[in-house]
């Protein structure tokens, strides 16, 4: 947790380039780290965007290793200023990227009951008292990432600034923005993938009006991704998931047919 940690490809720089895995499948290693065939170098920016705002996102150690879908890699490849942090919570030492006290706000989002909707922070604080800020992410599933924000809390509560973009609890599913750049079911709606809610936030953070250029070009790069997602889901026979029971309800329910 004490590192910050780049996302880096397994090929050397002299190797780079499309490469063969053990599997036989063709690797963009010299650039989004995809298979060939879904390689969507040609929607990333040219070079990293650089942003008065430095974005640090604490990542669960399986948000990588288990989750294909994870937009990490492809927001290494959108912004200069970003910092990866791998760990299940956040400490005093665990990072110099967030000073106690910090000389400029650290925004933690998440949607807890205690955040301000980030729109109307920004109105109602100053530019002077809003620059160059810290935008402080969570990654993982969601349930992941709400143990990491509980267990985070301790440290996080004495000088982050709780913010939020707009969620509705009561409603299942899907991004408050744009439903097609949701890239797996949601629990909520407005509940959205790490890069999304990153492209989101720095529209409103970024100053003269940089911020729009900014999320158009890291949401352009998603919907790519989520379009070939969804092609790949056009050719798959998927059985519909069983649902799973919790034992208390299966015990319940055994209990009511005996006493029936």
């Amino acid at each position: 947790m004490d590192l910050d940690l780049p996302l880096s490809s397994s090929v050397s720089d002299e190797d780079a380039g499309d490469t063969q895995t053990l599997t036989g499948r063709a690797i963009c290693h010299a650039g989004c780290g995809r298979p060939s065939r879904v390689c969507l170098c040609p929607h990333l920016p040219p070079s990293p965007l650089h942003t008065s705002a430095t974005v640090v996102v604490v990542h669960h150690p399986h948000a990588l290793r288990r989750n294909p879908l994870s937009t990490l890699p492809l927001l290494a490849r959108c912004l200069a200023n970003l910092h990866l942090l791998p760990g299940r919570r956040l400490r005093p030492s665990s990072t110099p990227l967030l000073p106690t006290p910090s000389p400029n706000p650290v925004l933690l989002l998440f949607p807890s009951p205690a955040a301000s909707d980030l729109a109307s922070w920004c109105r109602s604080t100053p530019p002077s008292a809003r620059a160059n800020p810290t935008l402080l992410l969570l990654d993982g599933t969601w349930q992941q990432a709400k143990e990491m924000h509980a267990t985070s809390l301790p440290f996080l509560s004495s000088f982050v600034v709780p913010v939020s973009l707009p969620v509705d609890s009561g409603v299942d599913g899907d991004s408050m923005f744009e439903s097609e750049l949701v890239v797996k079911k949601e629990p909520h709606k407005g509940c959205m993938s790490t890069m999304e809610a990153a492209a989101r936030a720095l529209r409103l953070l970024e100053p003269e009006g940089r911020g729009a250029e900014i999320e158009e070009t890291m949401v352009r790069v998603l919907r790519a991704m989520v379009a070939f997602q969804a092609k790949h889901l056009q050719h798959r026979n998927i059985k519909p998931r069983p649902k799973m029971r919790k034992k208390k309800d299966i015990k319940r329910e055994e209990e009511m047919k005996k006493s029936a």
